[in-house]
């Protein structure tokens, strides 16, 4: 999967994870023996723990359980990925029809399919490219299958072309010609055989070029890239399909799986 730049993590996601889980098991001894005052006035006063008798307390127990922190980070990473995964369907939702309904994205299959997948890909990801021969397929097996094409070009100033490229051939109604003549090209591609492969999937290459400049292709290359950030896309590919987000090159048989799932409402 090919990824937007991040920042430099400090430390991996276990490590942090030990942390936090080091803390919350402190942070839970610590709480033993210190008993609230409350309003009663008979409640004796509970003078506060030693904190180093704590601290030796904690490091032993670890020590002697070690175990303790494997499953503390089980637990930690599981809250964490299904708070992600509501705060991924959420999203979905809010951002439904941009996603699915967007007039000016490119639409495949059945218009009136029972379920829409959605597709984020850059012309120069190798993963995409392995990604296309599965949805190809799919496409042609499943008859109640609607795609949508989300070009979201991340990979540099060729990719932002091959974009603007593919949004134009949208206008001569050979969208999905040109994208199967780029997806399934191998090397390295350049504004000049982006041309050429245009011309090979029967384009009229000098309109091309003109209807590459309309300034709204532009506005929704950059709303595309705003929707995949704010969707917590930050690679390609990445599918969507009902409220799943599947990122990376999902394989054939995971992308059915998802179809029929969505397809029984799950």
């Amino acid at each position: 999967m090919n990824r937007l730049p991040n920042p430099a993590r400090h430390g991996s996601i276990a490590a942090r994870a030990m942390r936090h889980a080091v803390i919350a098991i402190a942070a839970a001894l610590l709480a033993v023996g210190s008993v609230s005052t409350g309003s009663l006035a008979e409640t004796p006063a509970v003078a506060p723990p030693d904190r180093d008798a704590v601290r030796k307390i904690v490091r032993e127990y670890l020590l002697e359980h070690p175990e303790v922190i494997e499953d503390a980070i089980r637990v930690l990473q599981a809250r964490r990925e299904a708070r992600k995964q509501d705060r991924v369907r959420a999203a979905l939702r809010e951002h439904d029809n941009a996603l699915r309904s967007h007039p000016m994205s490119p639409v495949s299959g059945n218009p009136k399919g029972d379920v829409t997948l959605v597709e984020f890909f850059d012309y120069q990801c190798g993963f995409c490219k392995r990604s296309l021969k599965p949805v190809m397929d799919l496409l042609e097996s499943d008859r109640q299958l609607r795609i949508v094409w989300k070009e979201f070009p991340i990979l540099g100033p060729v990719s932002r072309f091959a974009a603007r490229a593919s949004m134009a051939s949208e206008k001569q109604g050979r969208y999905l010609e040109f994208h199967e003549a780029v997806m399934g090209a191998r090397g390295k591609l350049t504004e000049k055989r982006v041309m050429a492969l245009a011309a090979d999937a029967g384009l009229d290459v000098r309109r091309l070029r003109r209807d590459m400049e309309d300034p709204a292709i532009e506005d929704y290359l950059d709303e595309t890239i705003r929707l995949a950030r704010t969707l917590g896309i930050n690679g390609t590919p990445a599918f969507v399909i009902g409220n799943a987000l599947a990122p990376g090159a999902v394989g054939g048989e995971r992308l059915k799986e998802l179809i029929a799932k969505a397809r029984s409402g799950g």
